[in-house]
This record gives C-alpha cells, sequence and structure tokens, in this order.
C-alpha cells in the first residue's frame, strides 16, 4: 500500500476512529486501526468488539492495499504534523511497517496482519428510517445524562430508543433514567420506524454517534435489529451491539396529577440553584423550593450552621407547596433547557415534579424529591 493524503482529512477521520479503540485493550488487533485504500479513496475502521466505526476519504491511491496501524499513536503523529501538510503513508516491502512521511518527518510503525482484523455483522437490519441531524442529537443529547451508571443495572445504561403514541400522534421517543431523574425526548415518527422494536443503545454508542452526527451533514439514517444498531453520517458508519435487557415501564415514574403549575425564567432559576448549593452537603446537595403565590423561596440549611436562601419571582397562583431536591439532578435538568422559561409541575412535598421546556414540547423530565 502506498498513499497521499491530506493532513487535516486524514486527522478528521482518525479523530472519529481513534476514540473507538480501547487504550488498554487486551487483544493487540483491536488496538489498531485498518486501512483500505483502492478506488480513490481511503477507508478507515475501527472497533472494541461492541462498536465498530468506518469511514471513507478521498486520497490519492499508489498502490492499492491493506494494512492496520496502532491507531491512537497513528492519531498523535498527524495530529503533530504540520497544519496543510501532506502525508504519505507506504507500506514496506515486508509487510511488517509502515513508514509515515511529511516533510523531514518520517516515522515507522509496525504493523499486524489485516487477516485477524475482526469484522462486525451490520446485516439483517429490519427497520430503517431517516431522521434530521437536529432530531437525532435532540433524541440522545437531551436525555443521555439521566442515564445509571450502576452496573448492576446494565439496562438502564444506556437509552431506551423505541415508537410510542402520544396524544393520538406517533413518535419516535428515547428516555434515560437511573431511579432519580428521567428525561424523555419524542420526534414524530419516522417513515420506517412504526412497529419497529425497542432497543436499549449504550452510552458510548451513542458518545460516537453524536460526535458522527455533528459533522456527518443534514441527515443521519439509522437501521436497527433486536441486537444491533448502526448510523450511517455522511461519510462514516457506526454498528453497535445493542444492550441485551428489559427497560423497565418508565410511564410509571411519571406523575399524572401534578397540576399546580410554576413558570419561572430559566436562567434566573438555573443560576439560583448553583449558588444556593454552593452551601449544601457534598453528599446530598439538597435545596428546598417552597413556592407560593409569586414566589419561590430556594434555601439551604446546612449541619455545620452554614445556609442560603434567594427567592424568585414566578408565575404561580395555587397552593402553596415546599419541597427538597438533590440540586445536581435539576441542574442536569436545566442544562438541557432551551427556552426563555420553564414549567415545574408540581403536586405535593412527596410527589415527583414534573418539569417542562417550554421551547420544546418534545421533552420533558421528572425528578424524585428528597427529604432535605
Amino acid at each position: 500500500m502506498k498513499i497521499t493524503i491530506e493532513r487535516s482529512v486524514l486527522l478528521k477521520s482518525l479523530g472519529h476512529i481513534q476514540s473507538v479503540v480501547e487504550r488498554r485493550g487486551t487483544i493487540p488487533i483491536i488496538s489498531n486501526v485498518r486501512l483500505d485504500a483502492g478506488d480513490g479513496r481511503l477507508e478507515m475502521t475501527a472497533t472494541d468488539m461492541d462498536v465498530a466505526v468506518v469511514e471513507y476519504m478521498q486520497a490519492e491511491i499508489v498502490v492499492p492495499g491493506a494494512v492496520t496501524l496502532p491507531a491512537h499513536m497513528l492519531y498523535e503523529i498527524v495530529r503533530k504534523l504540520s497544519d496543510g501538510a501532506q502525508v504519505g503513508l507506504e507500506e514496506k516491502s515486508d509487510g511488517a511497517s509502515v513508514v509515515i512521511s511529511s516533510g523531514r518527518s518520517r516515522f515507522s510503525l509496525s504493523t499486524l496482519p489485516v487477516s485477524d482484523f475482526p469484522v462486525m455483522a451490520d446485516d439483517d437490519l429490519a427497520y430503517s428510517f431517516v431522521l434530521s441531524t437536529e432530531e437525532c442529537k435532540a433524541l440522545f443529547e437531551k436525555t443521555r445524562f439521566a442515564m445509571s451508571s450502576e452496573e448492576t443495572r446494565y439496562y438502564l445504561n444506556g437509552v431506551y430508543l423505541h415508537a410510542a403514541e402520544s396524544d393520538g400522534a406517533n413518535v419516535l421517543r428515547t428516555v434515560a433514567t437511573d431511579g432519580h431523574r428521567l428525561a424523555r425526548m419524542e420526534v414524530a415518527l419516522p417513515s420506517g420506524a412504526a412497529g419497529m422494536v425497542g432497543v436499549i443503545v449504550p452510552r458510548k454508542t451513542l458518545t460516537e454517534a453524536i460526535k458522527l452526527a455533528e459533522e456527518g451533514g443534514d441527515e443521519v439514517k439509522i437501521s436497527l435489529s433486536e441486537t444491533k444498531i448502526r448510523f450511517v453520517c455522511g461519510n462514516a458508519t457506526l454498528v453497535s451491539k445493542l444492550i441485551d435487557g428489559t427497560y423497565p415501564d418508565y410511564e410509571r415514574v411519571i406523575p399524572s396529577g401534578n397540576t399546580k403549575v410554576m413558570e419561572v425564567s430559566a436562567a434566573d432559576f438555573s443560576k439560583a440553584v448553583d449558588r444556593v448549593s454552593i452551601v449544601s452537603s457534598d453528599k446530598t446537595k439538597g435545596v428546598i423550593c417552597a413556592v407560593e403565590t409569586g414566589k419561590l423561596t430556594l434555601s439551604v440549611n446546612n449541619s455545620d450552621q452554614s445556609s442560603a436562601q434567594e427567592v424568585l419571582e414566578v408565575s404561580y397562583d395555587a397552593d402553596p407547596v415546599e419541597i427538597g431536591f438533590n440540586s445536581r439532578y435539576l441542574l442536569d435538568v436545566m442544562g438541557q433547557i432551551e427556552g426563555e422559561t420553564v414549567k415545574l409541575i408540581l403536586a405535593d412535598s412527596n410527589a415527583p415534579v414534573l418539569i417542562r421546556d417550554t421551547a420544546d414540547e418534545g421533552a420533558l423530565y421528572v425528578v424524585m424529591p428528597m427529604r432535605v
């Protein structure tokens, strides 16, 4: 194999590819990236056996061929080359190494056999549909913060993607929860998604899919089965295994009897919660929200006698309610709010709160109360 490629093009693709590779993998070959050169383009593949990314780019192919090279080392070499440089990759005649050259820089990296590189099959994906890039990012970015990180509840270590019905309309919905908070996002059901199986998309897959979507053009094609999912974004394809488990009935934790609506400036509320939580316990991060007509009082009283209080003007005309929350959970939700105002829909001091973004009807959040 012998090729020449522009440094910026190679670096961009390596940035996507190398993040899939495990730095401390026990199988040497999956620490490598596979490079296939032919037909005027270079195709690169990386995998950790659960997730695989394939990306192709234009290159000058002098001699076609295929090699594997250490992914992170190759990325660091290309990253530190000069802007605007041309990069040459040439396999030595013995096939044991590849010379990387650019200007006066020259490196030699050892290879591993291409035949040892694992291939992740992505055939037999029964459902296939297209989302806009913005829809794809919203579905996953606005929910993934609520995923659990507990290994014992592995089925919560991802985002649940499924078709559902909402107010008589068919929607594509994502849900994530860790038992303390829940995030739900939905968009209109795209053609091809009707009747699809519900699947749990792993954390790492979400991170890589969002990264590709941000740079992959205007739309994302998603195909899936009960065990695998594939994202196609521009010149990149990501294939991943899904979490094998049954997602719990999340509808049971979304309160239906909340009727007391408080509307407040999203920025003011977020900043106030952040300020009063400075003196809260590192363990509980508890903050008390006391709401009455036209006024919300946020307060923290710590065991070491430190305290904080802040009062905000709100739109509220129901009975007074005093309820405690983990401030970190509130701030995580507020980080997803796009509107100028946010609605907190309450019942009483023991019931979960519903949080709605006034600028995005598709988003819904639930935060469980806590004793403070």
